[in-house]
């Protein structure tokens, strides 16, 4: 199990769990850091102490072999399982060793793990500034002036806000440094150990036996280095838009309410505020309760929970504390008088419990609920599915000939983005009927970086055009995570094969018509520079979308370019349809239909399907690898669906489309628009 990914979103909760993430990472990079002291002081004794050679190399040979790499996430692509498989060597002398090994290790554990180290210094410091003004803010009397108070509030406000941008950054920094470490702290290794090998007196011997090895650690390392530009890039921009709109990126969910309230408790005669981080989930009417210091990061005693009777805000004038309510429990006695830590965020926790505070929603409904809100919100997006269209193959089709028509051979083709407004104005030509027919591609006026720019933000801005987005085929994410799990390359083929063949029809065509042109592309890459590895790294976001925009989904970018690369290298394999045909069952379905006393009652059936005639002739196959003509079956039988993946019919219903299913016995048909599986024999082809 990795590292896990620290969300941004979450820098705004804060939560206990968040910091115990948070401090996974800090203690890896700290072990990072004194793995590295250790390496550097071995390294040194290694090419200093002649005497001690032999021990020194078996010291160092079994420092690498002890050390393993945890990435961020489940899983890890081939590339980082190479570069993890450091062999343990013997390690000979070689002159400038300190230049190739020493120094690039100390200035990778002074700069980025230092400044790692200064982001925690910072924010360390910020948290406990911005929970001591808080804690002081909150005890503020309700009586004080308005000026006052609200002065306050805006005081709070900006210490908050600094506080969540330092919280931003570090966790930024952190992951940054755990992704850089897989390249930088191997690389020097892998030049250490090749220069061993050139100046020993049987290094060519030994250098042919470590050139396979080293071949394939480069590539990997490269390979490894452009997925982090490429995820550095995506968590840089998540992270600066969280900057600029904190608000729209805190993530709401429409089954738990979860933050920091100051619970009233009663002792001797004297009442007393104490901090708890809470957690409330809808759906039992469950509150759990924790008593966390944010300061020193750790619990200060037992969880406590019990199921919600009723929640009612506080007015003003019946307490001092401000942003006040009290709740009742099934299972607790008394009232327990909370205060939240703003009037915003009072409102969450209120409309959470289903207390008295109402949303008020500007169209159809007057006052909703959190949760009526965001299910609505969830029906309303799903309604805003488009189709692909003629116009949208149009364009790809001819922004693509212009590509490779005019410059194919162009350095750095796909890679170099073109100039935004150039772009802009390129597709709204191309997208407007009007002036769709005027747009000449072959004038010197549209440069190929500019026509490249544009395929790639059409396909990628556009909802409608994701072929292969995880937004609108999201049930195929499962299977992806399964192919990752394949190590033969061939079941990773067929299992992409089985999730392209999922997608609706037009997008598969456009998905066809792209990889044929990229493999094209690639097919040039010593003119261009664009290998299938590079060409993944760029389309892998592009065609392959997260639902959610957030850390773990962009670390998952890496995977994604996987899938891109599998698409362009076997693009013919993978988007043709291999059909098995059964040459006697046709026929015999003719000569030889179902019997009646075989036959299912009306609209029921059990499964397998009615067994096929006895004394069948022998059965000859035919296997084709093209797409099959569509064709039309006409149902024996009455049939009803037991699944929703299934279809239901009467006696003399016609099916179109209709081809040969991954489930044996079954065929794949369409019927009033509606696509789904029909038992095999119960239906003859027309």
């Amino acid at each position: 199990m990795g590292l896990p990914a620290l969300e941004f979103s979450d820098c705004y909760v804060d939560s206990p769990q968040f910091r115990e993430r948070l401090k996974s990472h800090e203690l890896e990079l700290e072990k990072t850091n004194k793995f590295i002291k250790e390496l550097i002081k071995d390294g040194k004794a290694l090419i200093q102490a002649l005497k001690n050679l032999s021990t020194a190399k078996r010291k160092f040979a079994e420092s690498l072999n002890e050390f393993k790499f945890q990435c961020i996430g489940d899983a890890e692509t081939d590339d980082e399982i190479c570069i993890g498989k450091i062999p343990t060597l013997f390690l000979l002398g070689i002159e400038n060793a300190s230049d190739v090994l020493i120094l690039p290790l100390e200035r990778f554990r002074k700069e980025q793990i230092g400044a790692a180290k200064e982001a925690k210094k910072k924010y360390d410091k910020e948290t406990e500034k911005y929970c001591t003004v808080l804690e002081k803010h909150l005890s503020l009397s309700a009586k004080k002036k308005e000026a006052h108070l609200h002065e306050a509030d805006n005081q709070v406000d900006i210490v908050r806000h600094h506080f969540y941008e330092v919280s931003l950054e570090y966790v930024f920094k952190v992951q940054e440094v755990q992704e850089r470490k897989m390249f930088e702290f191997v690389e020097p290794l892998l030049a250490f150990l090749q220069g061993l090998f050139t100046y020993y007196h049987h290094g060519y011997e030994l250098a042919k036996d470590f050139n396979h090895f080293k071949t394939d650690l480069t590539i990997s390392i490269q390979n490894t280095r452009n997925r982090f530009e490429s995820t550095r890039s995506e968590v840089e921009c998540l992270m600066k838009k969280m900057k600029e709109n904190p608000h729209e990126h805190k993530s709401i969910s429409p089954h738990t309410m979860e933050g920091y309230l100051f619970v009233q408790e009663k002792r001797s005669f004297v009442s007393t505020w104490v901090k708890y981080y809470c957690i409330y989930q809808r759906e039992p009417k469950r509150m759990t309760m924790m008593l966390f210091d944010q300061k020193s990061g750790g619990k200060n005693g037992d969880e406590e929970s019990f199921t919600l009777k009723s929640c009612t805000r506080r007015k003003t004038d019946s307490i001092e504390k401000r942003f006040c309510f009290d709740i009742e429990a099934v299972d607790r006695p008394g009232v327990i008088t909370m205060q939240a830590l703003s009037e915003e965020d009072r409102r969450l926790w209120m409309e959470a419990m289903d207390g008295r505070e109402p949303v008020l929603y500007p169209r159809d409904r007057k006052f909703v609920s959190l949760s009526d809100l965001i299910s609505f919100t969830i029906r309303e997006f799903h309604m805003l599915v488009a189709q692909l269209d003629v116009i949208g193959f149009n364009i790809v089709k001819k922004f693509i000939y212009a590509i490779e028509t005019r410059g194919i051979d162009e350095q750095g083709l796909y890679r170099i983005v073109g100039v935004s407004s150039r772009v802009q104005k390129l597709l709204s030509l191309a997208m407007d009927p009007k002036t769709c027919a005027d747009v000449e591609l072959n004038s010197t006026e549209w440069e190929i970086k500019t026509i490249t720019s544009a395929i790639k933000h059409y396909l990628r801005y556009h909802p409608e055009m994701c072929l292969f987005s995880f937004a609108t085929t999201y049930s195929l994410a499962s299977s992806i995570s399964v192919f990752l799990e394949l190590d033969n390359p061939e079941a990773r083929v067929a299992e992409i094969h089985s999730i392209v063949h999922r997608l609706p029809e037009k997008n598969r065509q456009m998905l066809e018509l792209l990889m044929k042109h990229l493999a094209k592309v690639a097919s040039h890459h010593q003119q261009n520079l664009m290998t299938v590895a590079n060409l993944g790294v760029v389309f892998g976001p592009t065609l392959l979308r997260p639902q959610e925009e957030t850390v773990a989904a962009i670390m998952d970018i890496k995977f994604q370019n996987i899938v891109i690369e599998i698409l362009i290298e076997n693009h013919e394999r993978v988007l043709c349809v291999c059909v098995c045909v059964c040459v006697c069952v046709f026929v015999t379905a003719r000569l030889h239909p179902v019997p009646p006393h075989l036959a299912p009652p009306h609209g029921r059936r059990s499964l397998p399907p009615p067994a096929p005639p006895a004394n069948p002739p022998p059965l000859i196959y035919i296997s084709i690898f093209s797409s099959p003509p569509p064709r039309k079956a006409r149902a024996l039988y009455a049939c009803k669906a037991e699944h929703d993946s299934e279809l239901s019919f009467i006696a003399g219903t016609v099916f179109e489309n209709v081809h040969p299913s991954r489930e044996p016995g079954w065929l794949e048909g369409t019927l009033d628009g509606k696509t789904g599986l029909i038992p095999e024999n119960y239906v003859e082809f027309v």
